[in-house]
């Protein structure tokens, strides 16, 4: 979310132009860093969220990304998310009645739930007709770019960071060779591009009682390599501590959510080729390494993308990350193993 403030009266205007006029409250809602979320209350007991999208995007592509994508899985009767309303910057969604989520995985039953669940999401879009979707964020997971980003970031210094952050520049600069595989071969056609959800962590799988589920903030749903999605999926769910744990000796991958991961997500993913599935394990120490770049990358620019809640909340940010990747290296043998066994 941004640091920007909103009044009732801007709020009721937005809410006005969707036709909504007997709001009781209007609340912040939800833990993304992105947009700007909103939990609508109304007289007739008929909820909603409303949400600003970020200036980061291009909001004319992700609006027709959007439209596309809920309207597709309704067309195969797969639950997705019912957008009532979408005037830029501002949209407006029917609220999940009875559904939950969960922002931190406490049991490798989740882990399998969710990764099943992406997986399904994937099968869902892999017939989308044409034309294919457009980039929301071009390269969003492309590491060859974000490391250039980080290049650039460095070299300006605007706020003096840079020699500050040496250490972590170092960490990056050991592993410029293998950050670059899978663009390679995406590249070379050895690995298949698909249309990919991007976000792939657990409190973007919203559950029912009766088990039924929902992917949501499709946002970066736009094409792109199952990897990536796995990659994320491994570096949120299997993260013992939180995404910005300051005390680093608690930050690690637990082995046995990787495997539930691994069990639910091969399960339903019976599109990925061998090559997709060789290359499983990497993903997660590919992904979790991405994003600390791109926090990296923030720290150096001045805190610009990512919403910060103190003084250099992005570099702490940045270490779990990285920490979580030394932990990956450590286990890189019994998490091939664990592939093998399931694929």
């Amino acid at each position: 979310m941004s640091n920007r403030t909103y009044s009732q009266d801007e709020l009721s205007a937005v809410l006005k132009g969707f036709g909504i006029t007997d709001q009781t409250d209007v609340s912040r809602y939800g833990s993304g860093h992105i947009n700007d979320t909103f939990k609508v209350e109304t007289k007739r007991g008929v909820r909603y969220i409303l949400q600003r999208v970020t200036d980061a995007f291009d909001k004319d592509i992700l609006k027709s990304n959007i439209i596309r994508v809920t309207n597709h899985l309704k067309s195969k009767g797969v639950k997705t998310l019912d957008v009532l309303g979408y005037e830029n910057p501002w949209r407006l969604y029917a609220f999940l009645e009875g559904y939950t989520s969960v922002d931190v995985i406490t049991d490798p039953a989740q882990a399998e739930l969710a990764a099943g669940a992406f997986a399904a999401f994937q099968n869902a879009l892999a017939d989308l007709p044409e034309p294919q979707l457009l980039p929301v964020i071009p390269k969003f997971h492309d590491t060859v770019d974000r490391i250039r980003l980080l290049d650039e970031a460095a070299a300006a210094d605007i706020k003096g960071r840079k020699a500050s952050v040496q250490a972590e520049l170092d960490f990056v600069n050991r592993r410029r060779e293998e950050a670059a595989k899978i663009v390679t071969m995406m590249a070379k056609g050895e690995i298949p591009e698909r249309i990919t959800h991007n976000d792939t962590k657990i409190n973007n799988v919203m559950l029912a009682p009766d088990g039924t589920n929902v992917v949501i903030d499709l946002d970066t749903t736009m094409p792109g390599s199952a990897l990536y999605d796995f990659g994320d999926m491994v570096r949120t769910s299997s993260a013992a501590a939180a995404e910005d744990e300051k005390d680093l000796s608690k930050v690690y991958s637990k082995k046995k959510y990787f495997e539930a991961l691994v069990k639910g997500y091969l399960a339903q993913a019976k599109f990925l080729t061998d090559a997709e599935k060789a290359n499983l394990a990497f993903s997660g120490r590919l992904i979790t390494l991405t994003i600390g770049i791109r926090f990296l990358t923030d720290y150096l620019a001045g805190d610009t993308y990512f919403h910060t809640a103190y003084e250099g909340h992005n570099l702490v940010r940045c270490h779990t990350q990285f920490k979580m990747v030394e932990s990956m290296e450590a286990q890189a043998s019994e998490y091939e193993a664990i592939v093998r066994k399931y694929a």
